[in-house]
């Protein structure tokens, strides 16, 4: 019975401890984006981006999975895409039970896959540009102190900022180590 006892007491702060290493942190939002030096460097690099769109009305399936199968046998995932998509939307969404619940999950969100071969002290920014605030260029960052290795690096923006000022039109996400970009990814629309 004690062994039992201390085997729960064990379980439970261990777990407690995973929990908290864990946690993610919330992106600081900058205030002024001042423009920083470049100087790439081959130690850092994005590995890959996924960015998706909440809103309020879901994007409608072109074909179901069967039907797109049938229609074209040539290429067995031609649904496969729409699928991930609705995933995606119900994962977003999961938990929130009312319409204000909802409306606080709406938005863009980012999520940034990179690397760095050698320790450093990182920071990731998001610039962006929103629909109805134009050319306004707006900053968000995380800190990584020591960062080694691959990382993914989610920022969100959503709720009132994405309710009051629309959708993200144009992005950048850089990584910066001592006040320099060292690498950059961008999209298409970004001046």
């Amino acid at each position: 019975m004690k062994f039992a006892a201390l085997f729960l007491v064990a379980t439970i702060s261990a777990s407690t401890v995973l929990a908290a290493k864990e946690l993610k942190t919330t992106a600081k939002v900058l205030t002024k984006v001042e423009p920083l030096p470049v100087a790439l460097s081959d130690d850092f690099q994005f590995r890959k981006t996924k960015l998706f769109l909440l809103s309020e009305t879901p994007a409608k399936a072109r074909k179901s999975l069967s039907s797109a199968m049938s229609s074209n046998p040539n290429n067995p995932t031609a649904g496969i895409a729409e699928a991930s998509l609705g995933f995606e939307r119900t994962y977003r969404l999961y938990g929130a039970i009312t319409t204000a619940d909802k409306n606080q999950r709406y938005g863009n969100y980012f999520d940034f896959f990179w690397r760095v071969k050698r320790p450093a002290n990182v920071t990731v920014r998001l610039e962006y540009r929103q629909e109805k605030l134009r050319s306004f260029l707006q900053a968000r960052e995380l800190s990584y102190t020591n960062a080694k290795g691959n990382y993914k690096t989610e920022f969100a923006i959503i709720g009132d900022d994405y309710l009051q000022d629309g959708r993200v039109t144009a992005w950048r996400c850089l990584l910066i180590e001592n006040g320099q970009i060292v690498a950059e990814n961008r999209s298409f629309l970004w001046e």
